[in-house]
């Protein structure tokens, strides 16, 4: 596949498979980065092309500027991803990244490309609302909700000097995400979508979770795993074989 302009530097191939069926782009959460999904990738990597996003402001782009409006960091990743859907293409966000993906299923879908198939994992329905203001917080708040949602690297919370190199886009991320004004429940994909939640998952109840169904105008289904916002981690076995699944159904759609 040709790479196209700026695409070096928004997508991380960990096991490139450019001869699958089927592409699995991934949003990482607030504060992630697209190494989190390295093992999905390796999971993954005989059954499909997996692409991981790497926002700005972290890791490898460091030096680039943090981008604080879903809106805006939809804008620029839609675009990214055109060139991507040769072969059916399935979203997978988890937490900021749910919301992510369906604001950039929607403007895909604007210019004439389709997903597959989106999975909204461990977040409540867009046209949901709670108040929130973790970026508000002072740093040490910060890395006190870090440690309640229990999905950063231990090694990095206990490195001081990491830890407030990596603040910045943590901070940038929570203010994207708690900013983000829910929208109308007439706000649709035409895409299947696939709710994952942990039953004990403090940012989002399996009703809230449920209320995704009310977005998108094709199929809808919820999955409900033991544990909390990082059920995805604990419960991986299980969350990679409804993920597999869903690739296997893409592929046979496409192929109708």
């Amino acid at each position: 596949m040709t790479v196209t302009d700026g695409s070096d530097l928004w997508l991380r191939r960990f096991h490139p498979a450019p001869e699958a069926p089927v592409r699995l782009v991934c949003f990482p959460h607030a504060g992630g980065s697209a190494t989190f999904y390295f093992p999905v990738s390796a999971a993954l990597q005989s059954d499909c092309d997996v692409v991981a996003l790497q926002y700005p402001g972290r890791q490898d782009r460091r030096s680039e500027p943090n981008v604080d409006d879903i809106g805006v960091l939809a804008d620029r990743i839609a675009p990214v991803l055109e060139p991507l859907f040769d072969r059916p293409v399935v979203l997978f966000g988890h937490s900021m990244g749910a919301i992510l993906a369906f604001e950039v299923a929607r403007r895909l879908e604007e210019k004439g490309h389709k997903p597959a198939m989106l999975f909204a994992s461990g977040r409540r329905a867009p046209s949901t609302r709670r108040v929130e203001n973790v970026h508000q917080r002072d740093d040490d708040g910060i890395v006190a909700e870090m440690k309640a949602m229990s999905g950063t690297d231990a090694q990095v919370l206990g490195d001081e000097e990491l830890l407030r190199m990596v603040l910045p886009s943590i901070r940038s991320d929570y203010r994207a995400i708690e900013t983000y004004g829910s929208v109308s429940v007439t706000a649709t994909v035409a895409c299947p979508i696939t709710a994952l939640i942990g039953d004990a998952d403090p940012k989002s109840t399996v009703l809230e979770a449920d209320a995704w169904r009310s977005h998108t105008t094709a199929a809808f289904e919820i999955h409900t795993f033991r544990g909390g916002h990082f059920f995805l981690s604990s419960r991986a076995a299980e969350v990679i074989s409804l993920t597999r699944e869903g690739l296997r159904s893409a592929v046979a759609v496409g192929q109708a």
